[in-house]
């Protein structure tokens, strides 16, 4: 069944993004250990600088030389991630684009997407419960110019490497995620709202656990 798209209307171009945190309190084995699947959500928020630091985590440089959290295949950088955003303190809801360069979103659509894009997930409830979703995206042909058909299990390789780092910092935050590979691209495409969003790869949904 298909959700209406609440709003049309443009959201602000650029939203500069609090510093990401380089150091914290919980050590990477606890965090492993601890982190699970969660698809149960409170109403509540998350913070501006939480859904930052989840982005950093996912796609964030690290050095001058543009180096990334994730690895890439010939430093190509496939990836595109996008917030689709519900209840983040400080931010209208809305669909935007990370751009890890500036440490920023680019607002693409206004309006709360989340029904929309559970539906698009096959109706898994869990999509619109959450606070955020992050679409993991993919623009296939960065890396496949370079390595050809080879390319694209590069290009799954990345995603699943920046996947796994949302997960492990959603976890060092107090927060809960799951990955979730069930949906329809174009569907999501749609949600997404973007001219050129690249193949939707995988959805994480994120709140308070």
């Amino acid at each position: 069944m298909s959700v209406p798209i609440e709003s049309n209307v443009a959201v602000a171009e650029t939203i500069a993004l609090p510093e990401p945190r380089r150091t914290g309190q919980a050590a990477l084995e606890a965090v492993m250990s601890a982190r699970r699947s969660v698809r149960d959500f409170t109403a509540g928020s998350i913070a501006l600088a939480e859904l930052g630091q989840l982005l950093w985590a996912a796609q964030g440089m690290t050095c001058a030389d543009a180096g990334r959290t994730a690895p890439s295949a010939g430093a190509t950088y496939p990836l595109e991630l996008y917030a689709v955003a519900g209840t983040v303190d400080d931010l209208p809801p809305g669909v935007y684009r990370y751009d890890s360069r500036r440490h920023a979103l680019h607002g693409i659509a206004a309006g709360d997407r989340r029904r929309a894009l559970a539906a698009a997930a096959l109706s898994q409830t869990w999509v619109a419960d959450a606070a955020l979703v992050l679409v993991i995206a993919a623009v296939f042909k960065r890396t496949t110019s370079k390595y050809g058909r080879r390319g694209e299990r590069y290009v799954h390789i990345e995603a699943g490497h920046a996947g796994q780092n949302v997960c492990l910092q959603a976890e060092a935050l107090g927060l809960g995620t799951t990955v979730v590979g069930a949906f329809g691209d174009d569907a999501v495409k749609g949600v997404i709202g973007a001219d050129e969003p690249g193949e939707p790869l995988c959805l994480l949904p994120i709140g308070r656990a």
